[in-house]
């Protein structure tokens, strides 16, 4: 009944995000983070947990439920001729006056849900991946084939120059396309991300696993900025997988168990620190192959940060593994 109870929510969830344009609806969840680091803080571990799970990353504003939902409206907007294009994930689509729109949104924010319930299923993988981000992809790739073009992986298109770019129409972000731009951005966001994580996690220990949501929830407020047009870079793919590596190597950098063990460790937290920003800049590469193979030449949103992040996740859990840490 529990997972009933989710899966209905999820559907107001992925209206909002409809609604509110998949955009916001995701700036909105760093809002939330604040509140459940705030509520760490202050010695709530109930108000945290619920703000964290249930709201930031369940049924209600999770980006597999409300980004994902927007995303999917957007996508059938266009194909109906509501909108110009479904890659528009910024505009709010309650201005259309169109209840099929939102109902879409709807229906994909229930699908979101269902899906990262399942791959938290299954076995080793569901526990060592980011299953939000991995459902944003794969219901951006669902409403690719229905709402947008047969293919997702769509090679060339005229003016076009393979994997090397595309025209102002088209890219994603120009001014963080190049390898200098996105490797610089992720390195330093991570680093960012590392700082903060680390500081929490050891000073806080209430905080746990949730300490790289504080960058994450920064990053995911910005993107409010880029909506409203301003040239604003999209990090939080780098500042979540920065942050994250950084305190999961943490302990093994200090030589200890768990964090908790480890205290605070200067020269640990130097380690830690140089860690998250490799993955930063792994994060921020990965994020610009995802939009050059499927994003660029779409005419629908498959949404690059989240790529980065359950690849990136996935990545940190792996080498946890080789180097015989707690995963």
């Amino acid at each position: 009944m529990e997972f009933l109870f989710m899966l209905i929510a999820s559907l107001g969830g992925g209206l909002i995000g409809a609604a509110f344009g998949a955009n916001f609806a995701f700036a909105m969840v760093g809002f939330v983070l604040m509140g459940g680091i705030g509520a760490a803080v202050a010695g709530d571990p109930n108000m945290s947990t619920m703000l964290f799970s249930y709201v930031a990353f369940g049924p209600f504003l999770g980006p597999h439920v409300a980004f994902a939902g927007g995303v999917a409206a957007a996508g059938y907007a266009a194909k109906k001729g509501y909108l110009e294009t479904g890659r528009d994930v910024g505009t709010p689509l309650a201005k259309l006056g169109k209840v099929d729109v939102l109902m879409v949104g709807a229906l994909f924010g229930a699908l979101g849900f269902a899906i990262q319930q399942g791959i938290a299923l299954i076995p080793w993988f569901g526990g060592h991946t980011d299953g939000v981000a991995l459902a944003v992809v794969l219901s951006g790739m669902i409403a690719r084939l229905m709402f947008g073009t047969p293919s997702l992986l769509n090679a060339k298109k005229p003016g076009t120059n393979g994997l090397l770019g595309v025209d102002d129409a088209n890219c994603w972000v120009r001014f963080q396309e190049k390898p200098s731009q996105f490797l610089t951005l992720g390195a330093l966001a991570g680093l960012f991300a590392a700082g903060v994580s680390i500081m929490l996690a050891t000073h806080l220990p209430s905080i746990g696993g949730s300490a790289n949501t504080l960058a994450f929830g920064v990053s995911a407020i910005t993107i409010a900025f880029l909506n409203m047009g301003w040239s604003t870079p999209v990090t939080h793919h780098m500042t979540n997988i920065g942050g994250l590596a950084a305190v999961a190597f943490y302990p093994v950098v200090a030589g200890a168990p768990t964090i908790v063990a480890a205290g605070w460790n200067p020269g640990a937290a130097v380690g830690a620190i140089l860690i998250g920003a490799v993955f930063g800049a792994i994060a921020g590469g990965l994020g610009e192959l995802f939009q050059r193979l499927f994003l660029a030449r779409g005419n629908t949103h498959i949404d690059p940060p989240a790529f980065a992040i359950w690849v990136g996740n996935t990545l940190v859990a792996l080498c946890l593994l080789a180097v015989g840490g707690a995963a």
